[in-house]
């Protein structure tokens, strides 16, 4: 009798170091807690009441995703949750409760279910949601105007549309350290820069992003600032000052770092962060918006599939 044996024909990859999505979407959000609890510390139930409501309805969206495509549920694996966290810390914490909604239908619904879900979004949903919730209600996303009525005994303008204003004279009370930690108006999480500088370390030690482009992102900045700075100093603002102010952490941790919108080689990865620094401070500098780091990494995202076809040249001879 012949001696039959069944084989198991699968696809790549054929080794799996053990990880899983939702390890790496938790493991985000850990890292990014810190910064909006100090953000909801700081402005107090407003801003909980923004942070639980976008998470809570990043997930329901989610969920009728789920249930209208006829998918099995997605909501365990983190990325919903992680989405609506990510959304909230970028918004004031006095945005009224249906632009909530309205952005977190935008990023789950928009820019990852429509496309074919995780994995499969050509744009960082949260970079393309704040573009169009700041396109289509300027005012609500504007610090000045949406924080008027606190007052934290530090200067309660946003740094970003003092320079944008009135040049570099204007933002001289901003001194670094009160930059990096955190003693400026802006997004519930975002203006906390040492606890999300803490949480990119951990991410990068931990292998969940890529320190690439982290690190190419923030020097595409620096290298840009430094550029224009030493071209007129009395309008344009030094590199420090771009890399502590404004959603610069934010982008180059949390969003320009998502794996579907982002290259996976090594060159690609720097050409990737280089450009979105570039753009950011390029569009901060001489473009009609204030902050330019939703924008830039759009813009990234979209090249990114090019930078991919960079590869390293193949050993070896084609017969």
């Amino acid at each position: 009798m012949i001696d039959r044996k069944k084989l198991v024909v699968s696809h790549a990859p054929f080794w799996h170091n053990g990880s899983s999505v939702a390890e790496r979407h938790y493991n985000i959000l850990f890292a990014a807690v810190p910064a909006a609890a100090l953000g909801c510390f700081r402005y107090g139930i407003p801003a909980i009441g923004v942070v639980s409501f976008s998470i809570a309805f990043a997930i329901i969206w989610e969920w009728v995703m789920n249930l209208a495509t006829r998918q099995a549920p997605t909501i365990g694996d983190g990325s919903a949750a992680l989405t609506g966290l990510l959304l909230a810390m970028l918004l004031p914490a006095t945005s009224p409760w249906w632009l909530v909604v309205v952005g977190t239908f935008l990023a789950i619904v928009i820019g990852k279910q429509i496309f074919g879900g995780i994995g499969s979004n050509p744009v960082n949903m949260v970079a393309l949601t704040i573009a169009i919730l700041s396109l289509s209600w300027q005012g609500h996303l504007d610090f000045n105007e949406a924080l008027v009525n606190y007052d934290f005994g530090f200067p309660m303008v946003y740094p970003l549309a003092q320079l944008k204003h009135f040049g570099t004279a204007a933002i001289g009370s901003f001194s670094y350290m009160d930059l990096l930690l955190g003693r400026q108006i802006g997004g519930i999480g975002a203006p906390f820069g040492l606890a999300l500088i803490v949480g990119g370390i951990y991410l990068i030690l931990r292998g969940f992003i890529r320190w690439e482009i982290v690190i190419s992102f923030l020097a595409g900045i620096f290298v840009t600032a430094m550029v224009f700075y030493g071209a007129n100093a009395e309008k344009f603002a030094d590199p420090l000052f771009h890399l502590l102010t404004g959603y610069t952490l934010m982008g180059a941790i949390f969003l320009a770092t998502d794996d579907s919108s982002s290259p996976v080689g090594f060159i690609p990865m720097l050409i990737y962060g280089a450009v979105g620094g570039f753009m950011t401070v390029l569009i901060r500098n001489i473009g009609i918006w204030v902050d330019g780091v939703v924008l830039a990494i759009l813009i990234a995202n979209i090249v990114s599939p090019l930078l991919d076809k960079i590869r390293p040249k193949v050993m070896g001879e084609v017969s």
